[in-house]
């Protein structure tokens, strides 16, 4: 199995520049406080460190 990560969105994408919102949706993430299981790789933990201010990892799985 696959090692995961949970994120959760924290911070809304309103006034942000349009790249970081792309990261938000490119993560399926579009509203406050909601959560994806992501599978842990490279390309998403750089997509995680991109916007630490939008986004947190809740748990990691695995």
């Amino acid at each position: 199995m696959a090692k995961t990560i949970v994120v959760k969105q924290i911070g809304s994408p309103i006034r942000r520049p349009a790249d970081q919102r792309a990261t938000l949706i490119g993560l399926g993430l579009n509203k406050m406080h909601k959560t994806r299981e992501l599978e842990d790789t490279p390309s998403v933990r750089g997509m995680v460190a991109k916007i630490p201010h939008m986004v947190e990892i809740i748990e990691e799985k695995g």
